[in-house]
């Protein structure tokens, strides 16, 4: 396990350089979470985002997770509109490839604001790139966040300025096939149960819970994903106080098939790593297969 807090200084981040393209029989399946608290400042956030990835890289992990809307968390949910790109083409794309191949790892970009269908919205993209800096997935947000929370008189209005996605992504990697959901999915087991019928193994999860929310649904949801679909969760959140006056909660981790929590953060930016023995996997469906042992299937209803 390892935790590796925030760092500053491009000194710092040329040192940890020198670790860049560790071949992956050495990295293994080691897997990082990034948590961040990202704001207006997009230039900030990526310099910020590599900064942890190069520490998690240090660590030796091969399969890097970013959070939801790490590039940018504006002032109001249409600041999004002025970053949006199209696909194939941008400086956030770019950066994700560009990152993915001068560190030679997997990374899952959390989300970014892509062209829509509607010119008025844009579609919550999760792209995924291999250590060549090749995209091999692209996932769109599916379910959106509008609720009202009474408590704390906050209200969310995603589909506002969000299109929604409508296709399911599990990918392909040398740590095992990578199902693909964002922030509210996860209270939708049906859309997990869709991911394992392709085969995943690994739930990669960006995230920005609301700090209300959070506290009193991110773990129990995030367990219960691991331990009802048998699989491995490698949750990035954003944590912490933001410019637009939000809190979200962090405490990313990194979940067994078993549901045990491998490792954990609180508040604020950092990282979590943690190796994922897919033999593990492997013992736990067989030794307890209870999928196998399912009576109902999506395709039936």
């Amino acid at each position: 396990m390892c935790y590796c807090p925030i760092r500053t200084g491009q000194q710092n981040l040329q040192n940890q350089n020198t670790c860049l393209h560790i071949a992956m029989s050495d990295k293994r399946t080691k897997a990082a979470a990034i948590q961040m608290a990202s704001g207006p400042n997009v230039s900030a956030n990526l310099l910020k985002a590599e900064q942890l990835i190069a520490g998690s890289v240090k660590n030796k992990a091969g399969l890097i997770v970013l959070p939801e809307n790490f590039a940018c968390m504006g002032k109001r949910d249409g600041d999004l509109l002025a970053h949006r790109e199209i696909d194939g083409d941008g400086p956030l794309q770019e950066f994700l490839s560009q990152t993915a191949k001068r560190y030679g790892i997997w990374l899952v970009g959390g989300t970014i604001p892509m062209e829509a269908h509607d010119d008025s919205k844009v579609r919550a993209a999760c792209l995924v790139f291999n250590d060549q800096g090749e995209r091999v997935a692209r996932y769109d947000k599916i379910h959106l966040f509008d609720v009202h929370i009474v408590e704390t008189g906050e209200r969310y209005m995603e589909s506002k300025t969000i299109e929604p996605g409508e296709k399911t992504m599990v990918v392909d990697s040398p740590f095992g096939k990578l199902g693909i959901t964002v922030c509210y999915d996860l209270r939708f087991p049906e859309l997990f149960r869709n991911l394992l019928d392709q085969g995943m193994e690994i739930i990669c999860l960006p995230a920005a819970f609301t700090a209300f929310t959070g506290k009193a649904h991110w773990k129990p949801l995030v367990r219960a994903r691991a331990i009802e679909n048998q699989s491995f969760v490698v949750a990035a959140a954003q944590g912490g106080f933001h410019v637009n006056g939000r809190e979200t909660y962090g405490r990313s981790m990194i979940v067994d098939p078993w549901g045990n929590v491998l490792t954990k953060m609180g508040s604020g930016a950092g990282a979590v790593c943690h190796t994922l023995n897919r033999e593990n996997l492997a013992a736990t469906r067989r030794n307890f297969p209870a999928i196998d042992h399912r009576k109902f299937h999506l395709d039936q209803f």
